[in-house]
């Protein structure tokens, strides 16, 4: 018997079944990582845990007694902060003391709060209030305020989803850390498979159903490196199985239909004889960045953000831009979307300069920024009636229906958009993207607000579609492997202010590509250490900045002559 048991426990709201017959032990000391995505009832389950529901049937114990309730020795640590906003750092920790201990004496009482402030590293901001923190610091006090009620599990809800991906990964190996130093039970919902393998001593995945999937050890020693566990067998192969188990769990078969695409010409596009005549000017440097500056005016003077920016993109290729927050990244995409006016330099695309937002170039943002009371389809033809204006309404429309089909929406085209989920509004926006024609597709962390499970799938999606249209694109991701998969050329920014591109790595991955296959590349994970180790370099401030010109390319690094077992 565990310190927590799910004896054949359900969950239902009305007539919806959440959570079905869950039969679970959680081992006293142990950190058990429950890996979920949208829909599988994961905040449900900790929830339950937590005593804020009660199942429908079946029972949930805490050492033996059903759980009908909150208590001190369960410790909850949600996505949201809720913290008091007027009151410090310390005086956020010290209300769950009093709570809990009211009978504690009052310098044992600040004691034990200036010991869990230092011990989450805020020991400098103690007297702040919410309100002048970051997020990762609104976070650290979560953590802390939890552990200072000294519970004899912690359970955390998705604690690290609405951070960035430095500070999330910072945070979860201080979790790691402070749980070793505690001992205390864990239990962690998320999405994130890395992770989940960097915390866990057992990994149980949920199915789309609300059931139990399956079960996986973790036996990489602690503690556990990041940087070298990109070397480590036991973690890349935990890796391709995981990923391949959700996927194979969790992404349905790709419901794009049959439909051809017609044989219109946008507006912009160029009559044959013109574009076969200079074929072999515009597919070399079709796109160029030469010397490019961003200064903002500012009260202490000129701020340049980013500065001798200079990249030449060949027709075709597809670049992802990364680096740190703050870096620039997505102020170079909205100059080149003509959203941000240039300081300095130039970007020219097709050979001529980029002057303002043009249909030619289409922008994926993070929201898709639907018409709420337009359908699917609705929402795509308003680009396509504009850009196609010698096209028939016929053949319009069968261009919106075509790449409405392609990103998996043939049977919710006509689906008014405030009814369709986040990851199929962003399919819309995809689609709304390449039925434009652009000669340049620019998407900004266009999956950054979906879970895991769901940006898989539209990264499939998005491949699958330019595959077939090989048009030029940029994207802005903090993510490493979508970075990587997506890409012909990653390339990595220095941090900001006066951020500028820091390091250029070509991906030899063979196309099309698969989140599956490439996980099985023996290139793949030589690829991520590069990228890995210029964002670990750049994680605490702006090293002295490359002599290498920043349109040089890289090459592979050399192949680890042994790999860690």
């Amino acid at each position: 018997m565990g310190i927590l048991t799910f004896e054949n426990l359900s969950k239902s709201y009305g007539e919806t079944p959440v959570l079905k017959n869950i039969d679970l032990n959680v081992s006293e000391g142990e950190f058990l990582v429950l890996l979920g995505f949208s829909g599988t009832g994961k905040t449900t389950l900790i929830n339950l845990m937590a005593g804020l529901e009660r199942p429908t049937t079946g029972r949930i114990t805490f050492r033996g007694t059903p759980i009908t309730g909150p208590g001190p020795e369960r410790g909850v640590i949600f996505q949201n902060y809720s913290l008091m906003p007027w009151l410090t750092v310390s005086g956020n920790v010290r209300l769950a003391v009093d709570t809990v201990f009211p009978k504690m004496e009052a310098a044992q009482k600040e004691a034990k709060v200036a010991h869990y402030v230092r011990m989450v590293g805020l020991s400098h901001a103690a007297q702040r209030r919410p309100a002048e923190l970051s997020g990762g610091m609104r976070q650290r006090v979560n953590v802390a305020r939890a552990l200072a009620m000294n519970p004899e599990m912690l359970l955390l809800d998705e604690p690290l989803s609405a951070l960035d991906a430095l500070t999330r990964a910072n945070l979860a190996d201080e979790i790691e850390a402070i749980w070793t130093q505690e001992k205390q039970t864990c239990v962690l919902i998320t999405n994130d498979v890395d992770e989940a393998i960097v915390l866990a001593d057992r990994i149980i995945a949920l199915r789309p159903d609300g059931t139990l999937g399956q079960e996986f050890k973790v036996d990489i020693p602690r503690p556990r490196d990041r940087g070298e566990m990109n070397h480590h067998k036991g973690f890349k192969r935990l890796r391709a199985d995981v990923t391949r188990y959700l996927m194979d769990a969790g992404i349905s078969p790709d419901a794009a239909g049959s439909r051809s695409l017609p044989d219109v010409t946008a507006i912009h596009d160029m009559p044959k004889a013109q574009k076969d005549a200079s074929k072999g000017l515009i597919d070399e440097r079709f796109l160029d960045f030469s010397q490019l500056h961003k200064i903002y005016p500012t009260p202490k003077g000129p701020l340049t953000v980013v500065e001798d920016f200079d990249l030449k993109v060949n027709r075709g290729e597809f670049i992802s831009l990364i680096g740190h927050s703050g870096c620039g990244k997505s102020t170079v995409l909205t100059m080149a979307a003509g959203l941000n006016d240039i300081s300095n330099g130039a970007i020219k695309l097709d050979g001529r300069h980029v002057m303002g937002a043009d249909p030619e170039r289409a922008v994926v943002f993070q929201s898709p920024s639907l018409f709420p009371w337009l359908t699917a389809k609705e929402n795509v033809a308003i680009g396509v009636d504009k850009v196609y204006p010698s096209a028939g309404r016929a053949e319009r429309q069968e261009v919106v229906e075509y790449y409405l089909e392609r990103v998996g929406l043939g049977d919710a085209m006509d689906k008014p958009a405030a009814d369709l989920s986040n990851g199929m509004k962003q399919r819309v926006g995809i689609a709304r993207a390449f039925a434009l024609s652009p000669k340049l597709l620019l998407l900004d962390e266009p999956f950054g607000m979906l879970d895991s499970l769901t940006r898989w799938e539209l990264q499939e999606v998005l491949m699958e579609v330019w595959d077939r249209t090989k048009v030029t694109a940029i994207c802005v991701t903090h993510d490493v492997d979508e970075a990587i998969l997506l890409a012909d050329r990653v390339v990595m920014m220095t941090n900001g202010p006066q951020a500028t591109i820091g390091k250029i790595v070509d991906v030899d991955l063979p196309r099309p590509r698969t989140r599956k296959a490439l996980l099985e590349h023996p290139d793949y994970y030589l690829y991520r250490e590069q990228v890995l180790n210029f964002l670990e370099e750049y994680e605490h401030g702006n090293p002295a900045k490359s002599t290498a010109p920043g349109g040089d390319r890289q090459s592979p690094p050399a192949k680890p002559a042994v790999a860690a077992e």
